[in-house]
C-alpha cells in the first residue's frame, strides 16, 4: 500500500511539474494567440487561454461561476482519489497509475485556474480542415488517466467474469 502511495505522489508530482514548466516555457516566450507551426498540415505550439473545460464547456458563464464551479469539482475529485488510495490500498498498478494520471493533470489546470482564471492551452492538433481544440500537458494526463481507467476496468471485469465460471 505504502509503495502504491508513494508511486501515486510521485507521478502526480512529476506530471504536475512537466505541466507548469511547459505552460511557463509559453507564456514567457509567446504573445497571447501566437502560433508556432511545428509539422506544417498538423501541429501547432499556439497560446490560448481556455476558460472553460474540455472543447469550451462553460466558456460562456460567469467568471465567478466558472471558478466556483471549476474548483469545487477538482478539488472534490482530487480528495475523493486520495480518499479511496488510502482507504482500498488498491495493488493494482494499472489502477493507481490511472488515478495517477487523472488527479496530476487535475491539479495542473486547478493551479491555472486559481491564478489566471483559465487554464493554459498550447497544443494544436489538425489535420486540413479538421481541428482539435488546442490543450495541454494536464489534459493529456486526464484523457489518457480516463481511457487506462477504462481499460482496467474491461480487464478486471473479465477476470471476475472468468473467476466466477
Amino acid at each position: 500500500m505504502k509503495k502504491n502511495i508513494f508511486i501515486f505522489f510521485l507521478g502526480a508530482a512529476a506530471i504536475l511539474a512537466l505541466d507548469q514548466i511547459t505552460k511557463s516555457a509559453i507564456t514567457s516566450r509567446f504573445v497571447l494567440h501566437e502560433t508556432y507551426p511545428v509539422i506544417n498540415g498538423f501541429f501547432n505550439l499556439v497560446y490560448v487561454m481556455n476558460p472553460g473545460a474540455a472543447f469550451g464547456f462553460l466558456a460562456e458563464a460567469s467568471e465567478t461561476f466558472r471558478y466556483v464551479f471549476f474548483t469545487g469539482i477538482t478539488v472534490l475529485a482530487a480528495g475523493l482519489i486520495v480518499y479511496y488510495l488510502v482507504k482500498s490500498s488498491p495493488r493494482n498498478l494499472l489502477l493507481v497509475s490511472s488515478l495517477t494520471l487523472i488527479f496530476g493533470g487535475a491539479v495542473g489546470n486547478l493551479i491555472d485556474r486559481l491564478r489566471f482564471g483559465a487554464v493554459v492551452d498550447f497544443l494544436d492538433v489538425y489535420i486540413g480542415g479538421a481541428h482539435w481544440p488546442a490543450f495541454n500537458v494536464a489534459d493529456s494526463a486526464i484523457t489518457i488517466g480516463a481511457v487506462l481507467m477504462i481499460w482496467e476496468m474491461i480487464l478486471n471485469r473479465k477476470d471476475k467474469s472468468s473467476a466466477s465460471s
